[in-house]
């Protein structure tokens, strides 16, 4: 049965797409100019030796950046403690081997960075068929940091700095992408840092998602429907309504209506 919505002419339709393209294209010049913004901010040099287990060895945060002046690393919620990724970072990451070409040949490396072993990051790469480099900070600071892993103090206060705010504890590993970039005589340096619904812009299918009829279709987030990738039943056409209420553990926190 198809939803109640406005059937018009092909004329109406018309003027009323054009009347929001012209809101369309402002929203594009303000978000480019909030860009401009972001890379014009000042930048913090990272004073810090930060050491991470990788599949090649040990690696410092400058060594992660390889050949590139660029690097992005995603914090992917996954803990020492955890049996597998936190499913929005894996939906996340779901569209990253795809662009990992395109941003190596523009200067940016990529690197995911958990808490967890480097072992068991390993055996849920390989269960999600991914391809891009992902190193553990176990034992390190660096996850808490850049705020976004947090201490039994954290939790015993119920508070922790996240998302540049004091707010209610929530979960021992929460999302973020922090930025870094390496002069020529290779100090580092911390640009950026976005978190909750800051990534969202590295959704892809959230944005091809917003070009439907239905949009998201989601009455608060993405844990209604979202799921790992191989733990969709198997029909191509799910009832949404079977998944409202769907329980499941902290996912990202994409939960966060407001930035």
């Amino acid at each position: 049965m198809m939803e109640q919505h406005a059937i018009v002419s092909e004329d109406e339709w018309m003027a009323a797409r054009k009347a929001l393209l012209r809101e369309e294209r402002a929203f594009t010049h303000a978000r480019d100019a909030l860009v401009a913004k972001r890379q014009a901010l000042p930048w913090v040099k990272v004073e810090k030796t930060y050491v991470f287990d990788t599949p090649q060895g040990t690696r410092t945060l400058a060594e992660l950046f390889g050949p590139r002046r660029q690097l992005l690393t995603y914090h992917f919620m996954l803990g020492p403690d955890w049996e597998e990724g936190c499913p929005g970072c894996s939906f996340l990451s779901d569209h990253v081997d795809g662009m990992l070409t395109h941003l190596e040949h523009h200067d940016v490396t990529y690197v995911a960075v958990s808490r967890a072993p480097l072992a068991k990051l390993e055996a849920f790469k390989q269960r999600m068929g991914w391809h891009f480099p992902w190193v553990s900070s176990y034992g390190g600071d660096f996850n808490f940091d850049y705020h976004v892993s947090f201490d039994e103090a954290d939790k015993a206060r119920g508070k922790a700095l996240y998302n540049y705010e004091e707010q209610d504890y929530m979960s021992d590993e929460l999302p973020g992408i922090s930025a870094f970039y390496r002069d020529e005589a290779g100090h580092v340096y911390h640009t950026y840092s976005a978190y909750a619904r800051g990534v969202e812009m590295a959704l892809g299918a959230y944005a091809m998602l917003e070009f439907t009829a239905k949009g998201r279709n989601e009455k608060k987030d993405m844990r209604e429907w979202m799921r790992h990738h191989d733990r969709y039943e198997d029909s191509a056409a799910q009832d949404s309504a079977a998944l409202d209420g769907a329980a499941q553990k902290p996912c990202c926190a994409h939960e966060h209506k407001a930035q």
